[in-house]
């Protein structure tokens, strides 16, 4: 099992889970909230409310010798829309922000590079790169969402998801 991890936010957290579980090296995923207010200890409800800086986030952890951390970001980069300010979809508010959270600095590196390269693409840009500051793991009913109701709400398409597994098989 490979070791290296990013952490994602992408609007709501249970339709990024699901894209990115899709990629082969990807050998894990977990859904939680990142870089709030560390005075508190956030659930859901508490997230939603805005008032404590979390954002539902996607703990990736992967194997660096199948799938790269760049391809993880392409990836992304398909999935949300970078100009759009505190929300993705239908979902609004500063908990759906976009951003991504390093631990390491080869991954500092790699996002800062990517980074700059995408807000090149944009007049606008709002999705935020930087260290990861917390990250607290969410509610079981959060992990694997979508495989638990297959009709739940996603703001990325299904059929998205499905050409996101049919770029990383090995067919």
């Amino acid at each position: 099992m490979g070791g290296s991890v990013i952490y994602l936010a992408g609007g709501c957290f249970w339709g990024l889970e699901k894209a990115l579980s899709v990629i082969r090296g990807v050998t894990d995923t977990e859904c939680g909230y990142a870089n709030g207010y560390d005075r508190i200890i956030p659930d859901y409800l508490t997230v939603c409310s805005g008032r404590f800086g979390y954002c539902e986030a996607v703990r990736v952890m992967y194997d660096p010798d199948i799938v790269s951390l760049h391809s993880l970001l392409d990836v992304f980069f398909m999935v949300i829309d970078p100009t759009l300010l505190n929300r993705q979809g239908n979902d609004r508010g500063i908990q759906y922000r976009t951003g991504i959270y390093w631990t390491d600095e080869d991954s500092e590196r790699i996002v800062r590079e990517y980074v700059e390269a995408e807000r090149k693409k944009h007049s606008e840009f709002h999705t935020e790169a930087g260290p990861l500051q917390n990250f607290i793991v969410a509610e079981e009913c959060h992990q694997d969402y979508l495989d638990k109701k297959p009709d739940g709400y996603c703001h990325i398409p299904r059929d998205q998801i499905e050409n996101i597994r049919k770029m990383f098989s090995e067919d």
